[in-house]
């Protein structure tokens, strides 16, 4: 029986770091939108009709941001809206008029910090 405790326990062991280091790992959303997970870090989008935010994190915490510019695409059915995003603090905004709803999808390209730019797809709940 020793025999088999041993590797089980030693298993059980090494599973653990691992489980601590995926609940390390905040995906969630904390300012009501959609997360998606990007190269550059997390990013959230929240959508009303008059403005879309993009929240950027990396690990849980919020990043700062010292440049940022990218734009936004919103496909809604047949309709496609594009704004440029504009840093506004520790957020990225795009401002306009935008049919936003269950179902709709967003594209943002976004560059941060200096680096390459990356592609977010968003797809509104």
């Amino acid at each position: 029986m020793k025999k088999f405790l041993i590797p089980l326990l030693a298993a059980s062991a090494l599973a653990l770091p691992a489980t601590a280091l995926y609940a390390a790992e905040d995906h969630a959303p904390k300012f009501g939108g959609v997360v998606v997970e990007t190269k550059a870090g997390d990013m959230e989008l929240v959508a009303k009709p008059d403005l879309i935010v993009i929240h950027v994190s990396d690990h849980g915490k919020a990043m700062k941001l010292t440049s940022a510019t990218g734009k936004i695409t919103v496909f809604n059915g047949n309709d496609k809206t594009e704004a440029p995003l504009a840093l506004a603090g520790d957020k990225l905004e795009a401002k306009g008029s935008f049919k936003v709803g269950a179902g709709t999808k967003v594209l943002a390209e976004v560059a941060l910090n200096g680096k390459p730019a990356v592609s977010a797809r968003f797809t509104l709940k």
